[in-house]
């Protein structure tokens, strides 16, 4: 990875070495000075992902999205990661999911709705992961060609009531649209991703809903909805 980073100027790097190995190759590609790390690979035990947030903590120019996740795709311009990328057409929309598959289904009601796609963020569904729902959501907000955002989340953890509460406090310069998985989950067990479990009253798909609506973001109880509700929003219907 030095190697590419010195004769190459290679400045990002996309993790897909199975879970046992994955964290020494995070480190690897932040040591050898690539800035965008993209980690995909699932199931990489969470011990090894505190070290690996301990780790480029002490390296702040660092990004890494992931792990468990889609990775990343700027619409017409650029792909790092497994999303589908002929449902992406060049447009307006930022996305920012926990969940891979529910990201190509609001990317594909987007194109088909007419107003296509800036940047999708698969942030990843583990307990720890290296960029939040919140810094997404920040980036999106700072970036002048979104004009709307998409929000997906899951039930586990606070960070959607945390980017919720961010939205808020900073006025809600853009319309943002919010859904959250896991709606009928039992507590305490986990759903699919490791991240996805209810361990407390605010982990609730329900409680995170409320807050999101408390907070100025559009609500869809179904993902079905996401396209329609921005494309409503956007017009000011």
């Amino acid at each position: 990875v030095a190697e590419a980073v010195e004769k190459a100027g290679a400045d990002t790097s996309i993790i897909f070495v199975p879970p046992a190995f994955a964290a020494d190759a995070i480190m690897e590609a932040a040591d050898a000075g690539i800035k965008v790390i993209i980690t995909i690979t699932e199931g990489i035990p969470t011990k090894d992902m505190i070290a690996v947030k301990q780790y480029l903590s002490e390296r702040p120019s660092v990004i890494m999205i992931g792990p468990n996740c889609p990775g990343v795709m700027t619409a017409g311009e650029c792909k790092v990661g497994i999303m589908p990328g002929f449902i992406f057409t060049k447009g307006k929309i930022g996305i920012v999911s926990k969940s891979g598959t529910l990201t190509y289904e609001a990317v594909d009601q987007l194109t088909k709705a007419g107003l296509g796609q800036t940047t999708a963020i698969g942030i990843g569904g583990d307990p720890i992961i290296g960029t939040t729902t919140k810094q997404a959501v920040e980036l999106l907000m700072n970036d002048p060609e979104t004009e709307g955002i998409v929000m997906i989340g899951e039930i586990g953890g606070g960070m959607e009531a945390e980017a919720a509460r961010w939205i808020k406090e900073t006025g809600n310069k853009k319309p943002v649209v919010g859904f959250i998985a896991g709606q009928t989950a039992p507590p305490g067990r986990r759903m699919g991703h490791a991240g996805a479990i209810v361990g407390g009253a605010d982990d609730t798909a329900a409680a995170k809903m409320a807050i999101m609506r408390e907070c100025g973001i559009h609500v869809v109880d179904s993902p079905a909805e996401i396209g329609d509700t921005m494309l409503r929003v956007l017009s000011g219907k």
